[in-house]
């Protein structure tokens, strides 16, 4: 098939610009204000913490350390720092509670979708057989009556 079929995921980020963004901090933001104790793991460009009100336990939030209230918003490499971390999280959850049988990965982009704190992150929800009576449909559920077709 030769290189010409090989895909390439090319990151053509300018890392100054981003290095240099990392200091945007919102002072009344609860996300840019994170005491250390409540960081459950880390990388360069985003943070895991146990979320204050979980649907589940162990409901956990991946959140890039810049202050950027969309997802959209977000540089290739802060998206990316953002899913490595959802899977080191993922198999940590699952290495924490044996029973986590699936996950729910959602962001609540804009106060119209139900964003409540104007700084992205990312849910990482536990699901356990039997938390739900008929879970088909997941996060179509977000609008009644949409979540059963």
């Amino acid at each position: 098939m030769g290189n010409a079929f090989v895909k390439r995921d090319r990151d053509d980020t300018d890392f100054r610009a981003v290095r240099s963004s990392l200091e945007q901090r919102n002072g009344d933001c609860p996300f840019c204000t994170l005491p250390a104790d409540r960081i459950v793991a880390e990388n360069e460009l985003a943070v895991a913490i146990r979320d204050a009100f979980p649907v589940t336990p162990l409901h956990t939030l991946v959140i890039p350390k810049r202050h950027e209230p969309g997802y959209f918003q977000l540089s290739t490499a802060e998206t990316r720092a953002c899913g490595l971390l959802l899977n080191v999280q993922q198999e940590e959850l699952r290495r924490l509670d044996p029973d986590i049988a699936a996950f729910n990965i959602g962001v609540n982009e804009g106060p119209v979708a139900g964003q409540t704190v104007p700084h992205c992150h990312i849910h990482l929800i536990p699901r356990r057989k039997g938390d739900v009576e008929n879970p088909r449909g997941g996060v179509r559920h977000v609008i009644p009556g949409k979540g059963i077709y």
